[in-house]
């Protein structure tokens, strides 16, 4: 019979770069650098971190390589008035361009300045949408029927799958002889994509064992949902969570800071609104994508996402007063703050810089978001108004020295 200890090592190999002996799944990975045939590539994607937590990574990827390092900055403080109080962040992102961190650092600094801004979760729900389809109208409307008799048992279903999420409700879209179910749920702290292909699943199989009648075939998911896509159908309602963050800032703050005046910066909110319904824009605003991807990268969210996530409304008035009132609306946030990407070991410090990992904080998340995005939209349409957008990304870019353009005062 073999020792005990040598049959635990079978899966151990040794190897001739002076690592640790490792398991059968780094030997894969050794084998596929040995097909690559690249030592400088290898040296700097397969380092000693990347080696030391492979088991962690492998869990997130396939045919695991190695890590990227992207730069990570910090923007802040930003001063967030939420909904259990009101709190200073350091935010993380991670980016690749310059002038980017310096901007979104201006705009947090422009909120703090002012006092905070309000920022809340007003709605939340992540949505799957099977399609069903059938020979008829008359097929498809009987199914339908039977889908709103007995929605009230899905909830029992999705509770076997998952016990951090629920559903919300059930609709059934009747299109010619096709039926598209708009599912949608709440995924308590996770973004919570796996958890409603799971329970979506499990519904429809469900329902096809009890329908009266079947489908000539059907889908999981029929691009109903909005899924990593900028939609008009959840710009007025919600995927993940609905988010909206506002701030009415002093005059004079406004030309101290942004070397601008709100009646000017109100005056470029419109000619870009207008742009954007010119260009077939879903929604207005300035660049959402480039602090949600930034921040998206730096605390373990699916970056993917931000193709729906920067979907949203930003909107520039000017108070009686003379002030800027600012707000932005970004209606499909995904995000957790456990499960996917969140337990690496860069994105979850990443997430300890926030104070924000872990269970209980997605929300939070959620709101730092909206204010970080908030802060963007802020410092780029004050750089465009006072004419410092173009020197801004040549200096910090190039390394050209900074010299001040014409301000509109």
């Amino acid at each position: 019979m073999m020792d005990a200890g040598k049959a635990r090592n079978l899966n151990v190999v040794s190897n001739n770069h002076g690592e640790a002996p490792f398991d059968s799944a780094a030997l894969d990975t050794a084998r596929r650098w040995k097909r690559l045939n690249l030592d400088s590539a290898r040296a700097e994607l397969y380092h000693q971190r990347a080696r030391d937590n492979a088991a962690r990574y492998r869990r997130n990827i396939e045919s695991y390589i190695g890590t990227v390092d992207v730069p990570v900055g910090l923007a802040g403080p930003l001063r967030i008035k939420g909904r259990h109080g009101t709190k200073d962040y350091q935010v993380p992102l991670a980016t690749t361009e310059a002038a980017l961190v310096a901007s979104y650092n201006r705009g947090c600094q422009l909120i703090t300045a002012a006092g905070g801004c309000n920022a809340r979760v007003v709605d939340q729900a992540v949505s799957r949408t099977p399609m069903f389809a059938f020979t008829s109208v008359v097929d498809a409307e009987r199914f339908a029927n039977f889908i709103a008799e007995h929605s009230a048992e899905f909830k029992s279903v999705v509770a076997k799958i998952t016990s951090h999420g629920r559903l919300i409700s059930t609709r059934a879209v009747v299109e010619g002889n096709h039926i598209y179910l708009d599912l949608r749920f709440e995924t308590g702290d996770a973004s919570g994509q796996n958890m409603v292909t799971f329970a979506a699943d499990a519904i429809c199989k469900t329902i096809l064992s009890r329908a009266p009648i079947q489908p000539e075939h059907w889908f999981l998911e029929a691009n109903f949902s909005g899924d990593k896509k900028a939609t008009s159908k959840t710009l007025g309602s919600v995927r993940g969570k609905r988010v909206c963050a506002d701030i009415c800032l002093p005059r004079e703050l406004v030309r101290e800071t942004l070397h601008t005046m709100p009646e000017h910066m109100v005056d470029y909110w419109v000619a870009g609104a207008l742009g954007g319904v010119m260009s077939g824009t879903t929604g207005i605003q300035g660049h959402f994508a480039n602090g949600l991807t930034a921040l998206y990268l730096a605390c373990g969210q699916d970056v993917a996402c931000v193709a729906e996530s920067a979907t949203g409304m930003t909107r520039l008035e000017t108070t009686a007063e003379g002030d800027l009132y600012a707000s932005v609306t970004l209606p499909n946030i995904m995000v957790g703050t456990v499960g996917g990407g969140t337990g690496l070991p860069s994105t979850k410090a990443c997430l300890d810089i926030l104070g924000l990992s872990g269970p209980g904080n997605s929300s939070a998340l959620a709101e730092v978001c909206a204010a970080i995005v908030l802060a963007g939209e802020l410092s780029i349409i004050g750089a465009f108004c006072s004419g410092d957008f173009a020197m801004a990304h040549r200096s910090l870019s190039r390394g050209e020295p900074m010299s001040r353009g014409q301000h509109h005062d």
